[in-house]
């Protein structure tokens, strides 16, 4: 039995390093990056995996700023050729071509702007400046003016495809543009679809309407809006577009983004849903959602290291609202699914519970093992 006895640290040491190896995913605090800069209020986040920081925009500068895991805060991107007091949105990462993917708008008083900027994230050099076109080679602007006859368009949020292809929502007109690798921008898809569903005249974001959007691997787009709450699949070939069928409606939505796992991540300033799907996104379902910090007023959704997903707490709330005196805090905030959270926890008793049998299965053989020896001795 001494030879027993003399495994048995080995053997505890094993399962304590299983333990060890799943406890930090259960265990860990989540991750809050609290960042400063004054009237900043930033509206769109994206994670940069290549330089493992996140990027955000801005509602009142015209800047693209990284965010480090501490907190610290650097501008990326300064750009005077936009119009003064434009508002950077939507941004996306383009990690095949290591390029930055900003999206520019003017909110009225301001002449109307809707554009696509591209940078190198290595030499921070711009790459082009796309205007995106209003429907029907309607015009926006003339001579300097707002045209009174033309609706103003509103260019949201951003998503790429593996060729480079840049697909850019328009909150305003319910359509969907496509800027490809050259800088050359076009209306992608104007599907029926997006005016179909009713909206509530007394709903504070009525005008809101396509807005969040992401790229799916399997070659479409997911794309949510705020005013309905609906999702739709969007081919992205010929934008042909389905109702993705969900549970409940997502209300307020407004970014959205996707996990390796295929898991797809939904914000509104109130809530932060999981969703996910059997059959490429006919359907979907909600099998978690996390309250969020309405005082914040979260608006945009990353999946950032490690595949953790954050919220961007950027208040931006206040400036629509015309809120003077300004703030200089804001917070980036990893959120965690709890049912996911107990999901580890099980996986760490499963594996516990595999190595106890193990040991026991052990303990047994070696027991044999033993009495046969002892038998053979006598």
């Amino acid at each position: 039995m001494s030879r027993f006895q003399s495994k048995l640290p080995i053997l505890w040491i094993f399962f304590t390093i299983i333990v060890i190896l799943h406890r930090p995913a259960v265990a860990r605090n989540p991750h809050i990056i609290n960042f400063r800069s004054p009237n900043l209020y930033p509206e769109g986040l994206a994670w940069d995996p290549s330089a493992q920081h996140f990027l955000v925009g801005s509602f009142h500068h015209r800047t693209v700023n990284s965010i480090s895991d501490a907190g610290v805060i650097q501008t990326l991107i300064s750009d005077p050729s936009f119009p003064i007091n434009a508002t950077i949105l939507g941004l996306a990462v383009d990690r095949t071509a290591n390029r930055l993917l900003a999206v520019v708008h003017t909110f009225a008083p301001l002449p109307p702007f809707d554009a696509l900027a591209a940078y190198d994230l290595r030499t921070r050099q711009r790459l082009f400046l796309s205007l995106l076109p209003s429907p029907d080679d309607d015009t926006q602007v003339q001579d300097g003016i707002a045209n009174p006859n033309i609706r103003r368009q509103n260019a949201n949020d951003v998503t790429v495809d593996f060729k480079g292809n840049a697909y850019i929502t328009n909150s305003a007109g319910n359509f969907i543009w496509k800027v490809n690798a050259n800088g050359e921008a076009s209306i992608f898809s104007r599907s029926p679809l997006f005016t179909r569903y009713p909206v509530d005249p007394d709903d504070p974001y009525k005008d809101c309407g396509l807005n969040g959007i992401t790229y799916i691997s399997k070659g479409y787009l997911l794309v949510a809006q705020t005013n309905t709450g609906k999702m739709f699949k969007v081919d992205a070939d010929d934008g042909t577009a389905r109702l993705v069928l969900l549970p409940e409606n997502l209300t307020w939505v407004d970014g959205i983004a996707v996990r390796k796992d295929g898991v797809v991540l939904a914000v509104s300033y109130k809530k932060l849903w999981f969703l996910k799907s059997d059959d490429s996104w006919g359907e979907g379902v909600m099998y978690d959602k996390i309250v969020l910090d309405e005082e914040g007023f979260a608006s945009s959704v990353a999946v950032g290291g490690e595949e953790r997903v954050y919220v961007l707490y950027g208040h931006i709330i206040e400036p629509q609202m015309g809120k003077v005196e300004g703030r200089e805090a804001f917070r980036i905030e990893e959120m965690r699914s709890e049912k996911e959270s107990g999901e580890e926890k099980i996986w760490v008793y499963v594996m516990v519970g595999l190595g106890l049998a193990y040991f026991l299965f052990w303990r047994f053989q070696m027991k044999q093992l033993v009495t046969n020896m002892d038998k053979k001795t006598n």
